[in-house]
């Protein structure tokens, strides 16, 4: 098995088990100091958002960091099946842009835990990037109903370079 998952990735054939082996390697060396330094960053880039919505913003991130890190660590699931290692390689190149225009280490910091868990939550345990009960500004929240996740967003972020959004699992929300 390779080190990295762009390793894993080259290879071609990849199951979501050999990614769950390196996502959960990765996951061992996230300290707690690293996600303080991640919610800096969430807090600096919040900063210019409504306050109702910047508090919960940050605290929703925040605990879904723990949150995700120690579903990560503590997984011990089977997940069957391959990993469509055309669209994660996409994937990743998404995140590297992000890595080559970060601007300091709590953003780097921020970043690395990011992937890890988008990674987890994508192409592992198929759910959205982002937890149910996500809000996004409007009132609008990620749901999850009838077997489908629902996302506000999704159609306004799909053109978007910078967004992981045309990876997510999620599908618009027709009623927003």
């Amino acid at each position: 098995m390779g080190d990295s998952v762009e390793e894993l990735v080259q290879s071609g054939e990849l199951t979501r088990m050999q990614l769950m082996a390196l996502v959960k390697k990765d996951a061992a060396l996230i300290s707690i100091h690293d996600i303080m330094q991640a919610t800096a960053f969430l807090t600096e880039d919040a900063k210019y958002l409504p306050a109702g919505y910047r508090e919960d913003y940050i605290e929703r991130f925040s605990k879904a960091f723990f949150g995700r890190i120690r579903d990560v660590k503590n997984d011990n699931n089977t997940y069957q099946g391959e990993v469509d290692t055309t669209r994660l390689q996409g994937f990743l190149e998404v995140l590297k842009r992000q890595y080559d225009e970060a601007k300091s280490k709590n953003e780097l910091c921020f970043l690395k835990i990011a992937r890890l868990i988008s990674i987890y939550t994508t192409f592992i345990r198929e759910e959205p990037v982002h937890p149910v009960g996500t809000k996004f500004p409007g009132g609008f929240t990620l749901r999850y109903e009838g077997g489908k996740y629902w996302c506000p967003v999704k159609k306004q972020q799909l053109n978007n370079p910078s967004a992981l959004c045309r990876f997510c699992v999620s599908v618009q929300d027709e009623d927003v």
